[in-house]
């Protein structure tokens, strides 16, 4: 599958696509939707909002989507670079008690600790500084 790597609305409706059509992919050949990380000791969770806000963010360029396409290595050996309050005005992270980032070289794979189960969220995956 060739990622475009144009900045025009079609290629990024096409890069949503793609996020999209791996995450399927991937969640049905991991039905339980987790990774263990070796840096938190903990497993890493999968669910809908990993994937909506992944697309809406990583979408944006080429290189955060080729990033998304090494989830489960991120998830698995991305370290812990940084633990932060949530954004009290984002009501996308209202249901976690904070944001922890995780790098692997440039990828930034950023998780939310879930409230009420403690369990470790995939939030979003990105490259920083990547061009738009």
């Amino acid at each position: 599958m060739e990622i475009p790597r144009g900045n025009s609305r079609d290629d990024i409706k096409a890069r949503r696509q793609i996020i999209k059509d791996f995450y399927a992919n991937w969640i049905a050949a991991h039905p339980d939707k987790k990774v263990w990380n070796k840096s938190l000791n903990a497993y890493i969770h999968v669910k809908f909002q990993s994937i909506n806000e992944t697309v809406g963010h990583a979408s944006g360029t080429y290189e955060s989507t080729e990033a998304v396409m090494h989830l489960e290595e991120l998830m698995e050996n991305a370290v812990m670079s940084e633990r932060k309050p949530r954004k009290q005005e984002d009501k996308n992270q209202k249901m976690f008690s904070e944001i922890i980032i995780l790098r692997l070289g440039p990828r930034k794979l950023t998780v939310g600790k879930q409230k009420n189960s403690g369990e470790y969220i995939q939030y979003c995956i990105t490259v920083p500084g990547s061009r738009k």
